[in-house]
C-alpha cells in the first residue's frame, strides 16, 4: 500500500495506548509518559480492561468501545493478542498502528505464524502496521513521541529509520551528545507492513527531511525499495548501513561468475544503482548523521587543509589519498594572501601548516582565506595542543569564522582532556567534530560519494552506433525443449547457441566424441587447436585436468583426447562425458576478461563484469550490475574495475574496441532480462587479441524462474509491449512508444521548436532551455510508476520526435498527474489526442483509478483535448487553472475512443 495513510501514523490527531498502564518498568506506562512528557497535543486514549484512570486520563476497556475514530494505536500487549486486536481497531476504524510487542519471526516459525495473521488482519482492514517488534516512532516537530525510549529527540531535518531498536538508542543517545536533530525517528521492527520502501517514498515528500539515514538488516520487497530510492536519492541523500553476513548458496560456486557475486557485493550494486550510499560501520553511520544534519552536500571532492602540526596534515593528506579524493589545488590568489599572514617558510600549498605557535587569530584569518577559494569544497581544521594554542580559543573563533558559510567544515581537535571543552562548544554550536583527520576524510567522502551518485543518476546515455538485434525465439525454443528440472549446466553447444543469438562473438567450435572426429575437426579449423572436455557436470574444466592448449598434429590430438576422457574418470567419476570440443588456439591473448550473469534469490539477474582466467576467484577483480542496463551503466561498471585501466591501452597493449565490449555486456543483460529462467550464465575467457574480443568458453545453468518476465527484475525494464504505430487524423504516419534514457537529444530538439506560450503552458514558467538534469529527470523515468510516451516521425531523416505526454503516478498508483506536449509545428494534428489516449489505455492497465493534470485558462487547445477525451473540467478562479480528471472505471476503452483510435497497431 506503499504511503497510504501513513500521513496519519505520523502526524496523527488522535493515538490510542491498547496495554496503557501506569505500574513502572512497563512498556505500556512508557508509551503513556513519553506521549504525555512529549507534548503531544492531540487526543490521548489509554485502553485496558484492567483500569479506569491512568496518569489522569479515563481509560477505555477495549478499543472498539471508542466511538470516534482514531488515527494511531500503539499495541503492547502479548504478541499471540495481537491479530485479535487490529480486527477490533477494524471496528473502531482506527487508520493505523505500531505493534510494539516482540515475539514474532525472530523466535522462530510459531512467531513468524503469528507475522502472517498479523498482516493478513491489517491487509483485510487496510489498516498500516509498523512492526511488530519494535521500539516506536518519533516526530519531533509534532511533539509526538510514540515510542518507549529514553527521551525525545532534538528537533531538526533528518530522518532515521532502523530495523533494530538498540540501534535506534544508541543513534539518540549519540544525537543528544553531538547535538544532532531528527525530523522523524522511526524503528521499523519486523516489516509485516510498512517496509524501507514506503517510508523512503513517505519521507522524500516530507517538507521537513532532507536527508535519510537508514539501517538495514534485510529488504523486503526490493522492487518497491529500488523504485523509491531511485525517485528520492535524486533530490535527498540517502545512506545505509546494511549489517549482517550473508552465506553463500549451495550451488554459488557453480561457476566462476556464482563464486564472485555474493549476497553482500549485489546489496552494493543496488545501492549504487539506486543513488544510495552505503556506510559500513556505526561509527560512519554516525558521522554521516551528524554531517547530513549540519552542512549541505559539496559541490565537488576537493578538501583542504588547515593545521599547526605537520604529522597530522600528512595524516589527513594519506587519508584523502585512500578515500580516492584528493587535496585542493590552492589558487595563487590564496597562497599569495596566506603568505601575507604566515611565515615565510611556509609550504605555499595544501596542507596549510600553521606551526605549533598559531594563535586563534591566525586560524581565523586563514580560514576565511580559504573558505573564499573555489578550488576548496571541505574544509579539515586540525587542532593538536600545544603550550601556546588555546583550543577553546581557535574553537570559538572559527565558529565566527565560518558562520553563514556554505561548506562542510571538520573540525579535528585531537586529544583528550585538553580538548574537551572546546569539542562541546564547537557541537553546540553545530560544527562536525572528529577525533582524528581519519574519520573526518573518510566521512567527507561519504558526501562526496552522494555528490556523485546525483551526478550520475542525471548523466545522460549516448546511443550505441548499431541497434540491437536478437534471436529471441530461436533461445526461447531451446529453453522450452530443455528440462530445467535438472541442476546441471547446458551442453556448452546449446550454451554457446543461446549467446551466438545474442550475437556474442565466438571462436570456432566443433564437438568431437573420438579421437579421429577431435582430428577430423581440428583439420577442419586448422592447427594448431584447443581441446576441451565436454561434459554438463563439469562446469571448471582444468579442475580435472580437462584442457589442452597447442594442438600441433594428430598425434598430439589422439593422445590429448584419451588423456582428458581418462583424467576426467578419474576425477569426476560420476559425470557425464560427451567427448571434446575442438577450437582455435589463439596464442599469447593479451587479456582474458569474464563476463557473465547470475540471478539471486531476492535481487534477480545480476550481470558481472571483470578480469577472467582461472584465477578469477584469487584476483577477484569484478563489478556487478543489476539489469536493464543502458551504455552510460555499462561504462560505469567496466570503469569499477582495475582491468579497466589495461582496456585503454597500457604501453604494448593495443586499447580494446570498447563498443564492442559494451555490446556484449548488454546483450547479456539483455538476455537476462528477457529469459528469466538463466540461473547463471558465464563466459570465460573472453579474450583480448590485438584489440579484438572472443569468447572461448561459456556456461549456462538454467532453472525455473519463480517469477515471469519482466517481474523477475528488480528495476523495471523499457516496457517493449507498448510501442505501436499509428495514423494521425491528418495521415501523419507514427511510432509512438515509452521514451527512453536516449532520447535527450531527441527531447531537447523538440523543446527548441516550442514557442515561449507553449512552454510556459507546459511548464507555468519561462523556461529558454532544458537543464541536463531537467533531461535526465524527463527522460530516465522508473516505468514502475512513471510512463512517457513519445511520438517519433521515424521517416524524416534523422528521426524526430513530435510530442511527448506522461502520467506520473503517487507510490500508491491508484492517482497520477498527467501532461502532453507537441511542438509547434505539428500542433493540431491529433499527435497530443493519440498519445494521450494510449496513456489512459496504459494507466488502466496499471489499476490507476484516477488521472489529473492542471491546465492553465489560456491554454485552449489541452482543455478542448481534455473535452474529446471525456475529461472533467474545474475551474480555479483564484490560481487561474483548470484541473482535468478522468476517472478511469468509468473511461471508455481506447477502441471506442473514435477516430484518435484508428489505425493503430501494436508491434
Amino acid at each position: 500500500m506503499s504511503i497510504y495513510n501513513l500521513d496519519r501514523l505520523f502526524h496523527p490527531s488522535s493515538v490510542a495506548v491498547i496495554g496503557a498502564s501506569d505500574q513502572p518498568g512497563r512498556i505500556g506506562m512508557a508509551l503513556m509518559k513519553n506521549l504525555i512528557e512529549g507534548g503531544y497535543k492531540g487526543n490521548l486514549f489509554p485502553v485496558n480492561p484492567k483500569y479506569q484512570q491512568i496518569m489522569g486520563r479515563a481509560v477505555i476497556p477495549a478499543i472498539d468501545n471508542l466511538r470516534e475514530p482514531v488515527d494511531l494505536a500503539l499495541i503492547a500487549v502479548p504478541i499471540e493478542q495481537v491479530p485479535l486486536i487490529i480486527a477490533q481497531c477494524s471496528a473502531a476504524m482506527v487508520k493505523t498502528v505500531i505493534v510494539i510487542s516482540a515475539g514474532g519471526k525472530e523466535t522462530g516459525e510459531s512467531g513468524a505464524s503469528l507475522e502472517k495473521k498479523i498482516a493478513a488482519a491489517a491487509s483485510s482492514a487496510r489498516i498500516r502496521v509498523i512492526g511488530p517488534n519494535c521500539l516506536g516512532v518519533m516526530v519531533p516537530h509534532c511533539d509526538l513521541n510514540a515510542s518507549f525510549a529514553a527521551g525525545m529527540p532534538l528537533k531538526g531535518n533528518l530522518a532515521f529509520v532502523s530495523q533494530s531498536g538498540a540501534v535506534c538508542t544508541a543513534i539518540l543517545d549519540f544525537s543528544f551528545k553531538e547535538g544532532i536533530g531528527f525530523s522523524h525517528f522511526v524503528s521499523i521492527g519486523s516489516m509485516v507492513d510498512v517496509d524501507f520502501g514506503d517510508m523512503i517514498d513517505f519521507l522524500g515528500r516530507e517538507p521537513s527531511v532532507k536527508s535519510i539515514l537508514l539501517y538495514v538488516e534485510q529488504l523486503t520487497n526490493i522492487r518497491k525499495f529500488m523504485s523509491a530510492a531511485r525517485a528520492i536519492s535524486r533530490v535527498k541523500p540517502i545512506f545505509v548501513l546494511k549489517a549482517g553476513s550473508s552465506k553463500a548458496g549451495a550451488l554459488a560456486a557453480a561457476s566462476h561468475t556464482g563464486a564472485l557475486a555474493g549476497e553482500d557485493a549485489i546489496y552494493d550494486a543496488a545501492f549504487k544503482r539506486a543513488g544510495v550510499v552505503r556506510v559500513r560501520t556505526i561509527e560512519e553511520l554516525f558521522d554521516c548523521a551528524e554531517l547530513m544534519a549540519k552542512y549541505p552536500k559539496p559541490s565537488g571532492p576537493g578538501m583542504a587543509i588547515v593545521t599547526n602540526g605537520g604529522g597530522p596534515g600528512v595524516m589527513a593528506v594519506d587519508a584523502i589519498a585512500k578515500y580516492g579524493l584528493e587535496p585542493s589545488e590552492l589558487s595563487s590568489t590564496t597562497i599569495e594572501a596566506c603568505s601575507q599572514i604566515l611565515s615565510c617558510h611556509w609550504s605555499k600549498r595544501n596542507p596549510v601548516d600553521l606551526l605549533g605557535d598559531a594563535s586563534a587569530e591566525t586560524y581565523g584569518r586563514i580560514v576565511d582565506i580559504l573558505l573564499r577559494d573555489r578550488n576548496v569544497h571541505g574544509l579539515m581544521v586540525i587542532l593538536a595542543p600545544q603550550a601556546i594554542t588555546k583550543p577553546l580559543a581557535v574553537a570559538n573563533q572559527l565558529i565566527a569564522s565560518i558562520k553563514g558559510g556554505s561548506l562542510p567544515v571538520f573540525a579535528v581537535w585531537m586529544g583528550g582532556r585538553d580538548v574537551e571543552s572546546a569539542v562541546q562548544v564547537l557541537n553546540d554550536a553545530g560544527v562536525a567534530t572528529y577525533s582524528t583527520p581519519e574519520r573526518a576524510v573518510n566521512a567527507f567522502s561519504y558526501m562526496v560519494q552522494h555528490s556523485r551518485n546525483v551526478q550520475m543518476l542525471r548523466e545522460i546515455p549516448s546511443r550505441f552506433e548499431q541497434p540491437f538485434e536478437c534471436h529471441l525465439q530461436e533461445v526461447r525454443k531451446i529453453v522450452q525443449t530443455t528440462d530445467l528440472s535438472t541442476e546441471g549446466f547446458l551442453e556448452e553447444a546449446k550454451a554457446r547457441d543461446i549467446l551466438e543469438a545474442y550475437n556474442i562473438p565466438f571462436n570456432t567450435i566443433i564437438s568431437a566424441d573420438s579421437a579421429e572426429s577431435a582430428v577430423t575437426a581440428a583439420q577442419k579449423i586448422g592447427w594448431p587447436v584447443v581441446l576441451k572436455i565436454l561434459s554438463p557436470d563439469i562446469p571448471h574444466k582444468t579442475d580435472v585436468k580437462g584442457v589442452q592448449l597447442n594442438i600441433h598434429d594428430e598425434e598430439q590430438a589422439r593422445s590429448a583426447y584419451h588423456a582428458m576422457l581418462t583424467s576426467a574418470g578419474k576425477y569426476a567419476p560420476h559425470a557425464r562425458l560427451e567427448g571434446v570440443s575442438v577450437q582455435r588456439y589463439i596464442e599469447n591473448p593479451d587479456l582474458e576478461l569474464l563476463i557473465g550473469a547470475k540471478r539471486d534469490e531476492a535481487f534477480g539477474p545480476v550481470v558481472v563484469f571483470g578480469t577472467g582466467g582461472i584465477f578469477t576467484e584469487v584476483i577477484c577483480d569484478r563489478a556487478l550490475a543489476l539489469p536493464p542496463l543502458n551504455r552510460r551503466l555499462i561504462k560505469r561498471l567496466i570503469e569499477e574495475t582495475k582491468v579497466a585501466r589495461l582496456l585503454r591501452g597500457y604501453r604494448n597493449l593495443m586499447p580494446v574496441d570498447m563498443e564492442a565490449l559494451e555490446i556484449i555486456i548488454q546483450s547479456i543483460a539483455q538476455l537476462v532480462v528477457d529469459i528469466p529462467e538463466v540461473a547463471e550464465l558465464d563466459i570465460n575467457p573472453v579474450i583480448v587479441k590485438d584489440g579484438k574480443l572472443l569468447a572461448l568458453d561459456a556456461r549456462i545453468r538454467l532453472q525455473p524462474s519463480l517469477k515471469p518476465a519482466p517481474m523477475h527484475l528488480v528495476i523495471s525494464p523499457y516496457p517493449a509491449q507498448y510501442e505501436l504505430w499509428t495514423t494521425t487524423r491528418s495521415g501523419l504516419h507514427l511510432l509512438i512508444r515509452p521514451i527512453r534514457p536516449e532520447d535527450a537529444d531527441l527531447f531537447q530538439i523538440l523543446f527548441q521548436t516550442l514557442s515561449p506560450t507553449s512552454v510556459y503552458f507546459r511548464f507555468f514558467s519561462s523556461i529558454k532551455e532544458l537543464s541536463p538534469e531537467m533531461l535526465a529527470t524527463l527522460t530516465q523515468i522508473d516505468y514502475d510508476r512513471h510512463i512517457a510516451l513519445v511520438a517519433i516521425d521515424t521517416s524524416a531523416s534523422p528521426e524526430k520526435m513530435l510530442g511527448v505526454a506522461r502520467i506520473i503516478a503517487d507510490p500508491d498508483i491508484s492517482n497520477a498527474e498527467f501532461s502532453v506536449i507537441v511542438g509547434d509545428p505539428w500542433q493540431g494534428q491529433g499527435i497530443g489526442a493519440q498519445l494521450l489516449l494510449n496513456l489512459i489505455d496504459i494507466a488502466r492497465q496499471y489499476g490507476i483509478q484516477t488521472i489529473w493534470g492542471t491546465v492553465l485558462r489560456e491554454n485552449r487547445q489541452m482543455l478542448n483535448l481534455g473535452k474529446r477525451c471525456n475529461f472533467q473540467i474545474k475551474n480555479n478562479l483564484e490560481e487561474g487553472t483548470c484541473e482535468l480528471s478522468i476517472n478511469l472505471s468509468k473511461a471508455l476503452p481506447i477502441s471506442e475512443m473514435g477516430e484518435y483510435a484508428e489505425n493503430s497497431v501494436f508491434r
